[in-house]
Formats: C-alpha cells, structure tokens, sequence
C-alpha cells in the first residue's frame, strides 16, 4: 500500500492526523529521535519503544560510510538491524554532506567521509538506492541545503537544482516498485517566500508521498523563519503529511503546528541532555548548576517520565559531575519523554481548540526574549552548539 494521511481534528492551521502506511500508522504531530547511525544516542530500541516512541530518524550519509548499507541490508534493513518495530524515516544525508563543502553539480555531490577521508560520491539515484537497502519506510530526497544566510543567487541555484533531483529521485524510487515504501520530497528556498512557494509548487508538481520543509531553523532569526514557512506551507496539498526538518525546541515546535507542520525531528533534547541541561514544565533546567547539589526534588514534578519518578535532582547531578555513563542516559530518557508529553499536549489542545493558550504558556516560559542571559548558568541554547556528536556536522 502507499502512504496516506488523515486528518482527524483541526485549530486553524493546525491539525491532528494520522499516517497509515505498510508497517502500520502513527499519530500526528510527531515528533522522532535522532537516531543517526541506527540509535538515538544512550538509548536502546526498548527503551525507545517504552517512552512511546513511533517514529525514529536514521541519517544516509552516516549509514551509507559505517557500517554500509550492505551490511545493514545483510542484516535485514534497520529495523531487524536495530530491532526496532517502529518506523524508521531516513534523511538523504544532504544536510551532513553540504555542511563538509563538497563539490557539487548536477549529477550530484562528492565529498570526503568524516570517518577516514575517503571520497564518495552522493547522487539523487544513490541516495534512493541507499535508502531502499536501509529498508526505510519514509524516504528523503537528495536536496541542497544552503546555509543562512546566502547570496541570492546561491539560494536560486539550490532551489533549481533540488527541483532537478528530485524528478531523478522520484523516478529512480519507483523504479524499485516497492508500494511498502515512501518517499518525500523537499521544499528549498531560503527565507525568501517567493523562492519557497516556487520550490513548493515544483516539488509538489513531481508527486511524492509527503513534503519537507528543509534548509530553515539553521541559524537564521525565528522572525525570518515563520514567515518562510507559512509560505511553503501554504503551497502544499492538505491531504499529505508535512515534516519541518530539524526542529526540536518547544516553542518551534508549537509554532511550526499552528502553521500546518505535522512531524518535526531534532537532536536538541537528546544533545541538550548529555550536556546537563532538562527541558522542565518551569523552562530550562541546568542540572551542573551547585544549587541542585543537595536537591531532593525530581528533574520537574510535573513530569511522569520514569526517571522523575525515581530519582533525585541532587543525585542526577551526582552522576553528571563525576561522567557516570548513566548520567546522560537517564536525562535523555526524561528529555524525550518531555518532548513527547509536550505533543500530545499540542494534540489535546487542537481537539479542545485551545491551542493559541498552550502556545502562550510555552513562550513564557520558552521565548528566548523573556529570558535576558540564560537560566541557572546555562552555557546556552544547546541547537548552536558547532559540534554535533550525533550527526558528525552540522544538524539540521
């Protein structure tokens, strides 16, 4: 069967839905892991399918360089590979290949693996070919990610060519004939509302099974990102799933739902929580902070995740400040759970039509502009970090 998308409840732009594909369906908005090299850093597929977890991201390039998507096919596609019964959607890889410059043209982009400085070659056609080994159920096309912000006419060239690919893409995945499979296509453009609802309107013109919204929320001010994305948006069909690629931080993550985004990924809570800093019912909580030294209180006693549950502030701290192992485990396991507590609250509130009220109690408690400096001796927004140890580059 081929993917479908139904929409079950609406609040202005936003909806509730839900994609059924060959493995079964998940609930929409859906926020997935990060799961690069075939595991959400610290965590296990059990403990993945414990927190509730539907759909986990795999990443191409990373998959395609270690172990090789020979073996992963060999060991019977990621999810045997993994163990993991869920979906799994896989990016293309583009994003982590043009964050290392590669060169580009047409037919492609070739690049030096971050491993061992060998050089590869990454075409539309081979990352379908790739991805279909991988046994993923939602597909990426190759696209060209810019970074911002760009020249003009450097987000002109990565528009025409990311329409280009993806027409060789598309007729490369149907090639394989594979109805158990999906593939989306990516919407390119910058902040440029124009250059989006045109990079929308070629993409849906090829016809995939959902559409991204790629190359926004890397760097560029949230005010310049709305607006591109409310464009976007607006050209692609209400019957097909939308995923706003690389967003994880809450405030985003509500705005991006009032707008017409359905799925959405991020290393955010997992990274954020290796480097000691909770996502908390009260905002940002920086576990290393001496204040918590002594703590008895849970992470947020708001929150029913299981480590809540059993262990203290000042204990986690304990673990965190002396590199126990299981430190950054058991704070990826409560960030997790609190983002995904965080979207069925968005679901409940598009069915209740109280949306705009969720939304404002995220932001007075998640909008950098209400928080001058940063909380509790944070080192900062854990999204602009320079390094991203689960993606090797630059994340989306």
């Amino acid at each position: 069967m081929t993917l479908s998308y139904t929409v079950d409840a609406t609040c202005g732009a936003a909806r509730t839905g839900t994609v059924t594909t060959a493995r079964g369906s998940f609930a929409t908005p859906c926020f997935m892991p990060v799961g690069t090299r075939g595991a959400v850093r610290t965590l296990s597929s059990a403990d993945l399918e414990d927190l509730g977890a539907e759909v986990v991201l795999g990443n191409t390039y990373h998959l395609m360089l270690r172990p090789g998507a020979d073996v992963v096919a060999h060991l019977g596609g990621l999810h045997a590979f993994a163990d993991w019964h869920g979906h799994v959607l896989t990016d293309s890889g583009g994003y982590q290949v043009f964050s290392l410059k590669p060169r580009v043209d047409d037919e492609g982009a070739t690049f030096s693996s971050t491993y061992d400085g060998t050089s590869h070659h990454l075409s539309p056609e081979g990352a379908v070919d790739v991805q279909v080994a991988l046994g993923s159920d939602i597909q990426m096309v190759l696209d060209v990610c810019p970074p911002l912000p760009s020249p003009p006419a450097v987000i002109r060239s990565a528009v025409d060519r990311t329409a280009l690919w993806a027409g060789r893409a598309r007729r490369a995945f149907l090639a394989y004939e594979r109805p158990d499979l999906s593939q989306f296509g990516i919407v390119q453009g910058g902040t440029d509302a124009a250059l989006r609802v045109e990079s929308a309107e070629r993409t849906v013109a090829v016809g995939f099974d959902g559409y991204a919204v790629g190359g926004l929320s890397v760097g560029e001010d949230r005010s310049a990102t709305l607006p591109a994305l409310e464009a976007a948006v607006g050209a692609l069909p209400a019957g097909a799933p939308r995923y706003f690629m690389g967003l994880g931080d809450p405030l985003g993550i509500v705005d991006a739902v009032a707008r017409g985004i359905d799925m959405f990924d991020c290393v955010l809570p997992t990274r954020l929580a290796r480097h000691g800093t909770l996502l908390t019912s009260e905002g940002r909580l920086n576990l290393r902070n001496r204040r918590f030294a002594d703590d008895p209180g849970p992470i947020d006693p708001a929150c029913a995740c299981p480590v809540c549950a059993r262990w203290s502030r000042g204990y986690l701290r304990h673990l965190l400040t002396v590199a126990e192992p299981t430190a950054p485990r058991l704070l990826t396991l409560h960030n997790v759970a609190w983002t995904f507590a965080l979207v069925g609250r968005i679901r409940t509130a598009i069915g209740q039509g109280t949306l705009g009220a969720l939304r404002d109690e995220i932001a007075e408690r998640w909008d950098p502009a209400n928080r001058p400096g940063t909380p509790d001796g944070d080192a900062g927004d854990g999204a602009t970090l320079d390094v991203d140890d689960e993606t090797g580059a630059t994340g989306r």
